[in-house]
């Protein structure tokens, strides 16, 4: 039985092995390639040899499947101030069982999924109590052994022999090795693939950015003139509001699925522009529509229109005064084209990567209608199916995760010592 224990703790580890964002997520990304993770401004890093040995120890102890995190004090701000709720969160990110240990700042932190409730918790408050003058490394080194004896107690206690059932049970191993080996690849794939795709939508919503800052900073002498109106005034001054949480939503975008939000906040700043540049030219207010749908940079729409992309179907799509005219005249609208495999497309040809960035600008109760069936192969009308498929069949397992410590997390705190 200490043979599949040992066998299997390293499998959980391999299955945890696979991807890279806000610190405690960026943490818990590395820490499925690496049981070690240190982030570089934490207050009381550890160097790589440091670390390599916890690697060695976890591996040699059979103390795993662990995951240990050094990140600085200002982590814990993501998880609400509590460095136990920071540890929480970076274990339901993981999504993997076993014991989860960090220190946040001068706090040390623990739960474990395959110890009794509040065990984690209590061997990390020993190693600080044993080890808290020797430094950071090795209170981790003495969590390490603690949690390896505590699971060799409690497989001690559990009862049975290497005898008769021993082959089975690295015949056994070995088929999960396979399995586990193709399900890590399977996610460092998927990781791989999310990478490309916020990389290719980022692009296209910095183009968005960029087009809505410029009408910001054209129309900036025109609201600074005197005897301009407050209501002009705050039109303008929410979009530049909105630009400014776009911009930075962008920059803290870790999935294709953040990108939803960003270009929500550029639609209403997008309106919010062209509220500001009717007042200044004594036109009411517009109603608030969806952006063209030919390309958002236009503007908010002002009516909708029957088109077929060729080879499609007929639908109703919202358009810009211009574009409404071209399509009156038997002329094709100026669509937004990206870069598709060095070649340009429309916008709605190119794949579920840019599904967050139209579902931010034209909201789910548009988007059945318009982003599936001929007029875009099948690429928008899929993606939430398939992000759904892929929830229910992740990588929360038969471990049972969940259980252990998962209401809180038990330790201590270093205090002034080294």
């Amino acid at each position: 039985m200490r043979v599949l224990a040992v066998t299997l703790a390293l499998l959980l580890l391999l299955a945890g092995n696979a991807g890279a964002q806000g610190q405690l997520e960026r943490a818990a990304e590395a820490l499925e390639l690496d049981p070690v993770y240190v982030h570089p401004d934490a207050e009381r890093a550890i160097g790589e040899d440091e670390a390599e040995r916890l690697r060695e120890s976890i591996s040699r102890s059979g103390a795993g499947p662990m995951y240990l995190a050094v990140l600085p004090a200002g982590a814990a701000r993501e998880a609400g101030g509590d460095p136990g709720a920071a540890v929480r969160e970076i274990a339901l990110t993981l999504g993997e069982p076993g014991t989860y240990a960090a220190v946040i700042g001068d706090s040390f932190r623990a739960g474990s999924t395959e110890l009794p409730e509040g065990r984690a918790g209590e061997l990390a408050a020993d190693a600080i109590s044993a080890e808290r003058g020797n430094g950071t490394a090795a209170v981790l080194e003495d969590f390490v052994a603690r949690v390896a004896d505590a699971r060799d107690a409690a497989t001690a206690r559990d009862g049975g022999s290497d005898g008769g059932g021993a082959g089975f049970a690295i015949f056994l191993a070995l088929l999960l090795v396979v399995a586990v080996g193709l399900f890590g690849w399977s996610r460092v794939k998927r990781r791989r693939s999310e990478q490309a795709d916020l990389a290719e939508v980022k692009e296209v919503t910095r183009e968005d950015l960029i087009a809505l800052g410029d009408d910001i900073r054209a129309l900036d002498l025109d609201v600074e003139m005197p005897g301009i109106d407050d209501e002009t005034k705050q039109h303008y001054g929410l979009a530049v509001e909105r630009y400014g949480q776009a911009d930075e939503a962008w920059r803290r975008a870790r999935r294709p699925s953040d990108m939803e939000r960003v270009t929500s906040l550029l639609e209403e700043g997008r309106w919010a522009m062209t509220a500001a540049k009717a007042k200044l030219a004594g036109e009411p207010v517009p109603e608030r529509r969806p952006p063209c749908f030919f390309d958002p940079r236009h503007g908010p729409s002002v009516g909708d229109v029957e088109w077929a992309p060729p080879d499609g179907q007929p639908r109703p799509v919202p358009v810009c005064a211009a574009d409404l005219q071209r399509i009156r005249d038997g002329v094709e609208p100026y669509a937004r084209h990206v870069q598709v495999n060095g070649e340009s497309v429309p916008y709605w040809n190119a794949g579920p990567a840019l599904t967050p960035w139209a579902g931010g600008f034209y909201g789910g109760g548009l988007l059945p209608g318009l982003f599936i069936g001929s007029m875009l192969g099948g690429g928008f009308g899929d993606i939430a199916a398939g992000e759904a498929i892929a929830a229910d069949t992740g990588d929360f397992g038969g471990g049972g995760f969940g259980g252990g410590d998962f209401g809180g997390f038990g330790g201590g705190d270093f205090g002034g010592g080294g």
